[in-house]
């Protein structure tokens, strides 16, 4: 079994869904976990709570990984209530599908200043803290590889994390500094709802696609992302995981 004893894991992002669901995973192996978030503060302290409750440590602190100022006190905080950081997983993102023709200056920027520019700046101070064997877990996506219709920024957002997941494992593998990414499919959470994902014509076709028959779990993905935080994955770096069912 994965172990984190010891570890102290910052996980942006980590209020609900995917984000919440790696918090408790890494929380469950033993490591102290951060949660951000940036405007759920109630499901944020719900995650905490269960942490907690299962007998884990762990601290919510609110910032924008688009804002260079909240992600230093981010980890300043990290650092303040548990003497180190070990482990980020880039998970914060957002996205909208849109077609060209409405594709906006002010859409473009708020992906790409989360998705890109926070998974930077989030590594960035990472990277200045981690003493040691380190891990940076980044979220990607199938549609980095293979985008749908109407997904021109987001693939693009995820294209890029691809790239700075590649550069970053050759920049801080010396430093015993491991950087992979995860792809997920499909994966059942309030943001696939809420993009009216659950139930509809596209949904359902996301499904038949998949070879394993079902859209994903945040657990599901949780998982490979304890499996890289851990020792487990010590020959990792620079690597691509898709976790889709076979969802190409």
């Amino acid at each position: 079994m994965s172990s984190l004893q010891g570890k102290v894991a910052v996980v942006t992002g980590a209020s609900k869904g995917i984000g919440a669901a790696i918090a408790r995973q890494l929380a469950a192996a033993g490591a102290a976990v951060v949660v951000n978030y940036d405007s759920s503060r109630e499901g944020a302290a719900k995650v905490v709570k269960e942490i907690v409750a299962a007998g884990g440590q762990a601290l919510a602190v609110q910032g924008s990984v688009a804002r260079e100022a909240d992600v230093k006190r981010l980890f300043d905080e990290a650092e303040a209530r548990f003497g180190r950081v070990d482990v980020l997983v880039n998970n914060a993102g957002v996205y909208a599908f849109a077609p060209l023709e409405q594709v906006t200056e002010a859409e473009y920027r708020r992906q790409f200043d989360t998705n890109v520019l926070g998974t930077l700046l989030a590594s960035r101070e990472a990277a200045r803290r981690i003493e040691g064997p380190g891990s940076i877990i980044n979220l990607s996506s199938v549609v980095s590889e293979n985008p749908l219709p109407g997904s021109s920024v987001y693939s693009a957002t995820k294209g890029a994390v691809d790239a700075i997941t590649q550069t970053l494992a050759k920049e801080l593998g010396a430093r015993g500094i491991r950087v992979n990414s995860i792809a997920p499919g499909p994966v059942r959470t309030e943001g696939f709802a809420q993009a009216g994902f659950e139930g509809s014509e596209a949904g359902q076709h996301l499904v038949a696609g998949t070879p394993l028959g079902r859209l994903g779990e945040p657990d599901d993905i949780a998982r490979v992302a304890l499996f890289l935080a851990s020792e487990e994955s010590a020959w990792l770096t620079g690597e691509r995981i898709s976790a889709s069912g076979g969802l190409n």
